[in-house]
């Protein structure tokens, strides 16, 4: 199987390497860390780890990032005597784990999964531990770590219907992977299930619930100074802002239709578009010219900047990092890749910060997570892009509404948190029974690992029980 995987891989690899490059030039900064993707790490990486017992996390991408952020601050108290090091996907996974990270954590690239890659980079970082969040399998990263006995752990694990009908029929190859795994935090009795139905040992599923409603508190300290932002460009403060948050081709020109038929009833209404993909904003921009909007990009807006007012009617904001910071200042917010797109985004951000949101029925990726907002009156879920514009309306005629909607929310956010600390729990223990392992914990950290089937019942609002 691995002689088979090693012949297609690559094969495959090459054939799309010219979209791969592409996404990453889009992206910029493409040129850092090129050497690190194929297993090459400098001087200063191999300094750092050394000598030193470490545990290794990957984080994919922006939304693994923050989760990654969160468990590192909870876990590294209790394991004072080792390198934690970080690896990314993404160059904008990168970037946030540059800006959300202590110094002291070492940040890389994740290797592509071609054998000697990962071989080189197992040889520099030699992890006594890794910690994958999410589904993110590559064989032969798992293989390699295998042949090594280093324990792996997925946490924050959900499978989507599609990724676990690829997986099961890939079980040939994807089985004995996931039976690797020494520990598994599923978010959810139906992902603990599917895992368990593709190999993962029963002992090692824990249902823990999901690391985004802990992460989710975390991320609403926002730096940027939205209503200073908005001052610059003369948006008057008693705007009511429409947020589309993490918006994927077809929504922006939803939104901006949506907001040229309800700005007429209401003429302090504010559009902001926050795409997915920051690298779209030209594209998305010329939606916006195609529909006569007058729009600024958020990486135009300098300290010097100042608008009159009434100059534009929305911000296209180019950047990344900054959504929670728009969130906290809406008035409506709408939740992307749910009208034109499958899975849907994380409505668990607006929600911790008490907003009323609007989403569509494609919520896969967020699935149990959107039916108990929408259960416990905390959201409001449409079936299709004509019952936007009259959602919209509806809520802004009713600000009682919004606030009920809101309140709901954060009920739903706080009843559900907890799974970095029982994650935390899954890890130390584990640590615990391993001799060379438990060498890294502090002496008091020696709590039994509770799932989630074993912790107190919070509240009827919680997603995941």
């Amino acid at each position: 199987m691995r002689i088979l995987y090693n012949i297609l891989f690559p094969l495959l690899f090459w054939l799309s390497s010219p979209w791969y490059f592409l996404k990453m030039w889009r992206r910029g900064n493409w040129r850092d860390g090129l050497r690190e993707r194929f297993g090459r790490y400098g001087s200063a990486v191999k300094h750092a780890v050394t000598n030193r017992r470490v545990i290794w996390f990957h984080a994919v991408s922006v939304g693994e990032v923050n989760l990654c952020a969160q468990l590192i601050r909870a876990l590294e108290p209790r394991i004072p005597n080792v390198k934690i090091v970080v690896s990314t996907t993404t160059s904008t996974g990168m970037e946030q784990l540059r800006k959300r990270l202590p110094p002291h954590v070492l940040r890389i690239y994740y290797p592509i999964d071609f054998r000697r890659a990962v071989s080189r980079a197992l040889a520099v970082i030699h992890p006594d531990l890794v910690m994958l969040i999410e589904a993110e399998i590559w064989p032969n990263f798992l293989w390699k770590l295998r042949d090594r006995h280093t324990p792996v752990f997925l946490v924050n694990a959900r499978l989507s219907d599609r990724s676990y009908r690829g997986y099961r029929r890939l079980g040939f190859l994807f089985r004995p992977l996931f039976a690797s795994f020494k520990g598994v935090g599923a978010q959810s009795e139906t992902d603990a299930a599917r895992l368990r139905d593709l190999g993962c040992r029963p002992e090692a599923v824990h249902v823990v619930g999901s690391l985004k409603f802990d992460a989710a508190k975390f991320e609403a300290r926002g730096q940027l100074d939205v209503p200073v932002l908005l001052q610059q460009i003369g948006v008057p403060e008693s705007a009511e802002l429409l947020v589309g948050g993490s918006t994927h081709a077809g929504e922006e020109a939803i939104l901006a239709e949506a907001y040229k038929r309800l700005k007429p009833f209401h003429p302090n209404l504010f559009l902001v578009l926050v795409p997915r993909h920051f690298e779209r904003g030209k594209e998305v921009g010329r939606e916006l010219e195609a529909r006569g909007l007058k729009f600024v990009y958020r990486r135009e807006i300098t300290s010097a900047t100042r608008l009159p007012p009434g100059s534009v009617e929305c911000l296209l904001v180019n950047t990344t990092g900054e959504l929670m910071c728009f969130y906290q200042h809406a008035t409506v917010v709408f939740v992307g890749k749910s009208l034109t797109a499958e899975g849907g985004q994380n409505p668990i951000e607006p929600g911790a910060l008490g907003k009323a949101m609007i989403f569509g029925p494609n919520m896969q990726n967020f699935a149990a997570i959107a039916e108990s907002f929408v259960r416990h009156n905390a959201a409001v879920q449409i079936h299709d892009a004509s019952e936007l514009a009259p959602a919209i309306d509806d809520l802004l005629k009713n600000p009682g509404r919004r606030d009920e909607l809101g309140k709901n929310a954060v009920h739903v956010v706080k009843a559900s948190t907890g799974a970095v600390e029982r994650t935390v729990e899954m890890i130390t223990a584990y640590m615990a029974r391993k001799e060379n392992l438990s060498v890294l914990l502090n002496s008091e950290t020696t709590a039994p690992v509770t799932s989630k089937q074993d912790a107190p019942e919070s509240s009827p609002a919680n997603p995941n029980g």
